[in-house]
């Protein structure tokens, strides 16, 4: 199910022979191109991209086809930012926030609402996770110990986050698989920015998705009819 739809950006770019511009979600695009590209702009803002950009393929989805087969957010673990695994079934029965994260993006200001959430509904059962990425834009560049660094100086963090990973393509991280093929975007299943947020509810199963630009203020009625109705 997904929610929060977001205007299609406006693009400006230059390539060599030939590219191909695929929609894998609502909001953003992913680009493959044979030689790369100059720029896209996001938002009005032409930002810079790295040439030549990698060759777009079947093969990714096929490797991560078998990824999205767990029954479960629980049946899956995670590696936090301090190198120790995290297995989700210690959240169980509790309602679990994932968002893909990254530390130079537009986006980024909404670590602070990401902490309210964390803070507001923590106790009463809420799991906020914070995954940093940096597939999108080279936006998340350093590693885990300057990432929690960042997070915590200038937005007060205090909320789990788990070891760089990958959100698309072949080295997709198991959560993010499973995510992905319980809430779909409209026009195709890949993540397509930063910040795109994934609401699991206490079945572990149900999967709730939105934009990047839906701010983590406007979750707050979805997140609350899943909390426990002696915590509400």
């Amino acid at each position: 199910m997904a929610r929060g739809g977001v205007e299609p950006p406006t693009f400006r770019f230059s390539v060599g022979r030939s590219y191909q511009l695929s929609y894998l979600a609502v909001g953003a695009p992913a680009f493959c191109a044979s030689e790369g590209y100059q720029g896209v702009s996001w938002g009005g803002e032409t930002v810079p991209s790295p040439s030549p950009m990698p060759t777009c393929g079947g093969r990714a989805a096929e490797n991560n086809r078998g990824m999205a087969d767990a029954n479960s957010l629980y049946d899956l673990s995670f590696t936090d930012n301090h190198g120790e695994q995290v297995a989700l079934s210690d959240f169980s029965g509790k309602p679990v926030l994932i968002v893909n994260t990254a530390s130079k993006c537009g986006f980024t200001p909404q670590y602070d609402g990401l902490q309210k959430l964390h803070e507001q509904y923590g106790d009463q059962g809420l799991v906020v996770l914070g995954f940093p990425c940096d597939q999108f834009m080279h936006q998340e560049p350093g590693d885990d110990g300057q990432i929690e660094e960042f997070c915590t100086v200038n937005h007060g963090v205090t909320f789990p986050l788990s070891t760089k990973i990958a959100v698309n393509g072949s080295k997709t991280h198991p959560v993010f698989a499973f995510l992905k093929a319980r809430a779909g975007g409209l026009l195709g299943s890949g993540v397509k920015w930063n910040f795109t947020k994934f609401l699991v509810a206490p079945d572990g199963r149900t999967v709730t998705r939105y934009a990047p630009k839906t701010v983590p203020e406007d979750l707050r009625a979805d997140i609350e009819v899943l909390l426990p109705a002696s915590e509400k």
